[in-house]
């Protein structure tokens, strides 16, 4: 993954706020890759927070001018990037439109949706990048279209060494607006993670492959 913003923190803070992040040490979820967690985010609440979600859609904002992003449309990863490519285009008067996980079973059958992007630079959107996946098949639809994507900006990223890898090899500059060692420090700052939760997520984050092992031995 590319530098955070100089919004990190502030994003970080306000996620942590509205019970975006938490942790679940005693109940951990699974992800879709197998990996087992001890945190969650859920960002699909964002909208239900007006202050907190401005934040984090002027923090793309700032990120795609402190980062000098070209592109000509947004476009949402569906479902949870949708929102906030929407938003953002609202702020920023410029286009958006999203990509479906898998193409319709009637109709036209595209997964692209929301408008014509073949030659045009478009930036996707995001609301989470675990290990990639969801954001590459997008990019795939995408070049499929004729679009030309080389960038992608998500909210939050755990910074998995697989998602760096894949990015790199699809010839992509992932950025987000904050990580969880960023999220980590605001919540226990915060009076949110207690000392002991946090020990617990440094843990997971040091080998989140291994993490669900290590606490069925333990």
């Amino acid at each position: 993954m590319s530098s955070l913003p100089a919004c990190a923190p502030k994003v970080a803070a306000a996620l942590v706020e509205i019970g975006a992040v938490g942790v679940r040490a005693n109940n951990p979820i699974t992800f879709k890759s197998g990996i087992v967690s001890p945190v969650y985010v859920d960002n699909r609440i964002l909208p239900s927070f007006p202050d907190q979600w401005r934040i984090v859609v002027e923090g793309f904002k700032a990120l795609i001018d402190e980062k000098g992003i070209a592109f000509d449309t947004l476009a949402g990863v569906a479902v949870g990037g949708v929102p906030h490519a929407s938003a953002l285009g609202f702020l920023m008067n410029r286009p958006s439109l999203f990509i479906r996980k898998e193409a319709k079973g009637h109709g036209t059958g595209k997964r692209v949706e929301g408008g014509n992007v073949e030659g045009k630079q478009v930036l996707l959107i995001e609301d989470l990048i675990t290990t990639g996946g969801s954001s590459l098949s997008a990019v795939e639809a995408l070049r499929e279209e004729g679009a030309k994507i080389d960038t992608t900006a998500a909210i939050v990223t755990y910074g998995f060494v697989e998602s760096v890898k894949a990015f790199a090899e699809a010839k992509i500059t992932a950025y987000a607006l904050t990580d969880f060692p960023t999220i980590l420090k605001a919540g226990y700052d915060m009076g949110k993670f207690s000392a002991d939760e946090k020990a617990i997520v440094e843990d997971w984050l040091s080998d989140p492959h291994g993490w669900g092992d290590r606490r069925k031995a333990s």
